[in-house]
């Protein structure tokens, strides 16, 4: 059974950091393109940050620059490092694994920047 888990969401003021995790399983995870999206409310599922199976990174760019992904195969996570946090930036977070017709997600984590 494939499983996605996010964790690390939470409460930050802005300016501040996060850093979230997803762990996967029942996947071979190296293979997958990982990626991170978000929904706020009344909004669409957004794109935020993606890493191929090789290691090539692509941001959307409102967090160019603040946001940095990366993986580690062989426990097979993908973290995503929040820096500078805004406002806009709250959000349900959600881990995605992507390879040929398959997709999974995660259930996702709440990340609120608020003061």
């Amino acid at each position: 059974q494939v499983q996605l888990v996010e964790s690390g969401g939470g409460l930050v003021q802005p300016g501040g950091s996060l850093r979230l995790s997803c762990a996967g399983s029942g996947i071979a995870f190296s293979i997958y393109a990982m990626g991170w999206y978000r929904q706020a409310p009344g909004k669409q599922r957004e794109l935020v940050a993606t890493i191929t199976s090789g290691g090539s990174t692509s941001y959307v760019d409102s967090v160019k620059g603040r946001f940095a992904i990366s993986r580690d195969n062989a426990k097979k996570t993908v973290d995503l490092q929040m820096n500078s946090l805004k406002p806009e930036d709250t959000a349900v977070y959600y881990c995605n694994a992507r390879a040929y017709s398959y997709s999974y997600w995660g259930q996702g984590t709440q990340v609120t920047v608020s003061s």
